[in-house]
Formats: structure tokens, C-alpha cells, sequence
């Protein structure tokens, strides 16, 4: 029998990966049942919506990179001492990075919803396009899972790392799939003066 130092410091886990997989449910039952509606967003001065996520996306895909970085710093795992600002930075980005993912999803769902099947004019919706929003969804549970393994004191040492690397590779994958995509098919979006 297991001592219930080990079954309560399983609990944390076991439960904030449970609510991160109902939570990516849920956005992806709301894009799917949503009917996209250009109203309420913005392109922030971008020919499309779909231009302003693309450049919104690039910022994020570094920022991720950045959070991996500084995470291996912080960790001792890049072999040079961190500074004492390295944990306020990382953190920061970190914000900064999940509150710009918000808005490109609002974004996502609300304008485009969850694409799947076949579309209106009888084309197949592509895979990619099925995958990117799939990993979407997944990318705010996952983000639930990492501020639980952050904030929890009983949970096991390595779920913060695996929580971090969901996310890391949930992101990364959304990025690729969407605004690196976007670059190498059509190139760099222009704004609205251009």
C-alpha cells in the first residue's frame, strides 16, 4: 500500500490535467458550435484578421523560445549562474506570452471557430488547419496544468517540467502550423498602409 504522501501529491497532477483536458474540450466544443462572425475583432491595422494573428503568433513563438531559455537558465541547465532578474523576466514573458495567445484565440474561435469536415463550397477542410486548432484548444489546458504545477507545493518535482513542456511543445506546434505556415506560403503580412 502507498503512503498518502505520494497519493496526495499524485492528486494535484492527476486533477489539473483532468480540468486542462475538460477546458480544451470546452473551447473546442464552443469553436465548433460558434458561428464565426467577424464581428468584434480587430486587425489591428492588418489587411485580415488572419494577418494580424500571424504577426501576434511570431511574437509568441519567440517569447515561448525565450520562456524555454530562461526556464534552463533558471533550472542551472545552460551552465552559467542566472541573475536575480531572470525569475521576474521569466515570468513576464510568461504572462505576456499566454495573454497574447488569449487574444489570437478569442480571435481564432470567435472569427474562424473549429473548422472541420467540409466547408461551405464542398472542399475538405485541410489537416493542418484541423491540427492548429486541435493543438489550440489544447494549448489552454495545458496552460491551466502549468499555473497549477507552478502555484502547488504538493505536487511531485517533476510536474512542473512536464507541465512546462506540454506547454512548451503545444505552443510551438500552434506556431508552426499557423504563423510559420502563413510565412513560408504567402510571406511576411504588410498593414493596412502599405
Amino acid at each position: 500500500m502507498e503512503d498518502t504522501t505520494s497519493q496526495k501529491s499524485m492528486a494535484v497532477p492527476l486533477t489539473a490535467f483532468g480540468a486542462g483536458a475538460v477546458l480544451a474540450l470546452l473551447l473546442g466544443v464552443f469553436g465548433k458550435v460558434h458561428d464565426p462572425t467577424l464581428n468584434g475583432t480587430t486587425t489591428l491595422g492588418f489587411h485580415s484578421v488572419i494577418q494580424m494573428k500571424v504577426v501576434i503568433t511570431t511574437v509568441i513563438g519567440v517569447l515561448v523560445v525565450l520562456q524555454l531559455l530562461g526556464a534552463l537558465w533558471m533550472y542551472g541547465k545552460l551552465g552559467i549562474k542566472a541573475p536575480s532578474w531572470l525569475g521576474t523576466a521569466h515570468r513576464t514573458s510568461g504572462i505576456l506570452a499566454l495573454g497574447l495567445s488569449t487574444f489570437v484565440a478569442y480571435h481564432c474561435l470567435w472569427a474562424l471557430g473549429l473548422e472541420s469536415g467540409t466547408l461551405a463550397d464542398g472542399e475538405s477542410v485541410p489537416t493542418r488547419t484541423v491540427v492548429h486548432g486541435v493543438l489550440g484548444c489544447a494549448v489552454f489546458g495545458a496552460a491551466l496544468v502549468k499555473v497549477v504545477a507552478v502555484k502547488s507545493k504538493r505536487a511531485p518535482g517533476w510536474f512542473l517540467p512536464v507541465a512546462g513542456g506540454l506547454l512548451f511543445a503545444l505552443l510551438v506546434l500552434v506556431v508552426l502550423t499557423s504563423a510559420v505556415w502563413y510565412i513560408n506560403a504567402k510571406g511576411w503580412p504588410q498593414s493596412g498602409g502599405y
